[in-house]
C-alpha cells in the first residue's frame, strides 16, 4: 500500500483534487487510472479509501469511498534535540526517529549550539515524507526552534522530563526511567554537549539526568536511540 497525505481532509470530505505536482506522480509515475482506489491520511489518524474519478496528471480528482480511524502511539515522546551543524544529519534523525515513532519534536538552540537557524518548511517535508513511506496515519508535530532557557521555562507539569548530556555525574539509564504507556520529554544537546549551567537549570526544574549507554554519541545518534529505547518498552 502507498499512503498519501492531505492535510485539509475531514470526515465531512466528499471529493478533492490532487495538486498538480501529485496529479502527475499518481497518474504518469505510478499509472494510476479512474476507477482505481488511493489510501491518504490527513496526518490526524484518520486514512481515507478514495477512488480515482477524473485521471488527469494535471488534475487527478477522487471521491472518498472509505474513512478508518487509526489508533495513535500507546505512549508520548517529546523529543527536544539540538540542529547539528550539518542540515543532513539533522534531516537523518527527523526521518528515522518518524519511522520508529515519535509525537512531537523541537529544535532547541543551547549556549554550544553552531547552529542558529532552520529551515521549517524543509524538515516538516522530510517528516511527511518518512510518515508516508512508514505508513502512520499520526504524523510527528514539529514546533518551532526555541532557546534551552525559554524551553525550561515553558515547561508542562506532565510526564518524566529527561535530560542526556556528557557530564560525569550521577545519571540513571534511560531504560530504568521509561515506563511503558507515559509521556516522556527528552532533551539532546549540540555536538558540544549542554553547558554546566544549562545542565543545572534543568536539574533544578525537574529533569532527570539519563544516560543511553557506554559511548559517547552524536546528536542525532543519540536521539534515535533514546527514540528507539521508548519504542521497544512500549512494544506489546
Amino acid at each position: 500500500m502507498q499512503l498519501f497525505y492531505n492535510p485539509n481532509l475531514t470526515e465531512a470530505t466528499e471529493h478533492f483534487t490532487f495538486d498538480r505536482e501529485e496529479s502527475k506522480h499518481i497518474v504518469k509515475v505510478l499509472r494510476k487510472s479512474e476507477g482505481d482506489v488511493l489510501h491518504v491520511t490527513n496526518g490526524l489518524g484518520l486514512v481515507f479509501k478514495a477512488e480515482i474519478i477524473i485521471g488527469m496528471d494535471t488534475k487527478c480528482q477522487v471521491k472518498i469511498i472509505g474513512i478508518e480511524k487509526q489508533n495513535p502511539l500507546s505512549y508520548k515522546l517529546h523529543l527536544v534535540v539540538a540542529p547539528t551543524k550539518m542540515n543532513d544529519r539533522y534531516e537523518w534523525f527527523l526521518e528515522k526517529a518518524t519511522e520508529i515513532g515519535v509525537t512531537s519534536i523541537t529544535p532547541i538552540i543551547c549556549d554550544r549550539s553552531e547552529k542558529k537557524f532552520i529551515k521549517n518548511d524543509r524538515f516538516e517535508k522530510i517528516i511527511q515524507s518518512a510518515a508516508k513511506q512508514s505508513l502512520q496515519s499520526y504524523f510527528p508535530i514539529l514546533n518551532d526552534v526555541v532557546s534551552f532557557k525559554d524551553f525550561i521555562k515553558s515547561k508542562e507539569n506532565s510526564g518524566a522530563f529527561l535530560i542526556a548530556h556528557c557530564e560525569e555525574t550521577n545519571k540513571k539509564s534511560l531504560k530504568e526511567t521509561i515506563k511503558k504507556g507515559t509521556e516522556i520529554t527528552l532533551l539532546i544537546g549540540p555536538e558540544g554537549d549542554f553547558s554546566d549551567a544549562e545542565i543545572k537549570l534543568a536539574l533544578e526544574n525537574g529533569f532527570i539526568p539519563v544516560t543511553l549507554g557506554e559511548t559517547r554519541l552524536r546528536t542525532e545518534t543519540a536521539a534515535v536511540v533514546g527514540c528507539h529505547s521508548v519504542a521497544f518498552v512500549n512494544q506489546d
